[in-house]
């Protein structure tokens, strides 16, 4: 075959990728079609394939699509600036047709609402007292102290088995045995920057940031995005009743202790002054150094300048995928613990 025609059928093979995006993104229940149907397969076989090699191909891809993008106007001189710009204009269009069709579509599907079949509250105060005061409760009872580090490899198999007991009407993809996070070369650029982990989306692989403490809420939270939740509230939610149903007690009170961020968050924004002062009192003298060293630790590693700008392009990104709130989705995981009724059993 002559080249400009297999040109012409990649380009071809392009605009029907591209086409499905459209289709995905904008008819409404397609985005939940792609999540159930789609994303399984596809993300098994991006995952089985990622698990042969002990490096992070989506740190590969990225880094090695940068450079090329960077070098290739140079070392293509002989061409006229046309033939470069539109050879640079199609990889960009391929990664872009990647992401979605690899991962990114399951920011179309459903909400956590839907899916689950409840109502999202107006907030009342006296529920939010209510969660808070039995949360508080359970936060304190469930304490135990940690060990200086994290194994993923001690928590993982119970925690995608305990995600596989969930009922199929959430429409979650099953874990994979394979499928197990990776070691970064960057762990310093990441916890400069705040992350704590991530599940590429070009290759189904996680990350866990060992240097920033992450623990079993940050690998749950994580895993559930590989099983195709986009919401990071949604991911935070999951992460939270995980954990919450693990035998081991440590991982118990990392789920409670993972929340306390978001509880924070909203009490401190909902109770005066007096009042979230008055509430933090209540909190187990260790909880508080626990948090209290960790925020320390974090805080160290963290760098301003290139968090700030993380941060702009991360929000940007969230609510350019149909996450409104941007960053501060992480934070209306408690709206949805507290749209759930006691009485729900899942």
């Amino acid at each position: 075959m002559k080249p400009f025609r297999l040109r012409h059928l990649r380009l071809a093979v392009g605009a029907i990728l591209f086409a499905g995006i459209l289709l995905f993104r904008f008819i409404p229940g397609a985005g939940e079609v792609y999540a159930r149907t789609f994303y399984p397969v596809i993300s098994s076989v991006l995952s089985a394939v990622a698990s042969t090699v002990p490096v992070l191909l989506e740190e590969v891809l990225v880094i090695g699509a940068g450079a090329g993008l960077l070098i290739y106007p140079f070392t293509a001189r002989r061409h006229e600036w046309k033939h470069i710009v539109f050879r640079e204009a199609e990889i960009i269009a391929w990664i872009y047709i990647w992401f979605y069709w690899g991962w990114g579509m399951n920011y179309f599907r459903d909400d956590f609402y839907q899916r689950a079949n409840v109502t999202p509250v107006a907030y009342r105060e006296e529920d939010f007292r209510r969660f808070l005061h039995t949360y508080t409760e359970k936060l304190n009872k469930a304490y135990v102290a940690l060990p200086s580090s994290f194994e993923v490899r001690t928590a993982e198999e119970e925690i995608k088995e305990i995600y596989r007991t969930l009922p199929a009407h959430f429409g979650l993809a099953e874990p994979r045995s394979f499928q197990h996070p990776k070691r970064s070369l960057m762990d310093g650029l990441y916890s400069s920057v705040g992350v704590l982990g991530y599940m590429g989306p070009f290759f189904a692989e996680s990350y866990i940031n060992k240097c920033m403490k992450a623990d079993a809420f940050t690998y749950a939270h994580e895993l559930s995005h590989w099983l195709g939740v986009s919401s990071e509230a949604e991911a935070n939610f999951w992460a939270y009743q995980v954990c919450l149903r693990s035998a081991d007690a440590a991982i118990r009170y990392q789920g409670y202790f993972g929340l306390l961020p978001y509880v924070l968050t909203n009490a401190n924004s909902l109770l005066s002054q007096h009042e979230f002062e008055a509430w933090v009192q209540t909190l187990r003298p260790e909880i508080t150094a626990d948090y209290r060293k960790l925020r320390q630790l974090r805080a160290r590693l963290y760098s301003p300048l290139v968090g700030s700008i993380q941060d702009t392009v991360y929000d940007w990104y969230l609510k350019s995928n149909r996450i409104s709130s941007g960053q501060k989705n992480y934070a209306e995981v408690i709206g949805m613990i507290l749209s759930v009724q006691e009485e729900w059993r899942y």
